[in-house]
């Protein structure tokens, strides 16, 4: 018997471009039976967040905090040439025409394959972000929890 191969990513980018190929190499490790965990910290976790506001009792910094970072994985800027938002409109028009899929279809299509999403509460705390503003059907949890599934993995990125 063959033991489960696991994959650990630690999105720490807010790039679209860079959540993407978390994502792609994901959903690619859970198509082959990796057991996959995206450990989502810092700027990644605005991949998770919902593209609708929420309406919470917050803090000063923690509704700059909300107010600066793009609302959802499809808002997310690219690492190289955003040409003040003009990049991303541009990648994502030859995605369409390549049939290629959207940043948020891949983060649906890896909690389809089962890919345990987790938010890092830690940065969570420090940026201000409540449960309430991320997606449905993600875990929550601090380093101590991302480090136990990459010990016994086979694959782990930082990207």
């Amino acid at each position: 018997m063959t033991e489960q191969k696991k994959t650990t990513i630690i999105l720490f980018s807010g790039d679209y471009d860079k959540a993407m190929a978390a994502y792609i190499i994901a959903n690619g490790a859970a198509a082959y039976d990796h057991e996959v965990t995206i450990f989502h910290t810092f700027w990644g976790l605005n991949a998770l967040r919902k593209d609708e506001p929420v309406t919470l009792k917050k803090g000063f910094l923690e509704k700059m905090f909300g107010k600066m970072m793009p609302r959802g994985a499809d808002k997310m800027g690219l690492s190289n040439m955003n040409f003040a938002g003009m990049g991303p409109k541009m990648i994502k028009h030859v995605m369409k025409k390549h049939n290629a899929m959207s940043l948020p279809s891949l983060i649906e299509m890896a909690q389809e394959q089962e890919v345990k999403l987790i938010a890092c509460t830690m940065t969570m705390d420090l940026l201000g972000l409540q449960q309430e503003e991320l997606l449905e059907g993600i875990e929550y949890a601090g380093v101590a929890a991302y480090l136990a599934d990459a010990e016994d993995g086979n694959v782990n990125l930082f990207i």
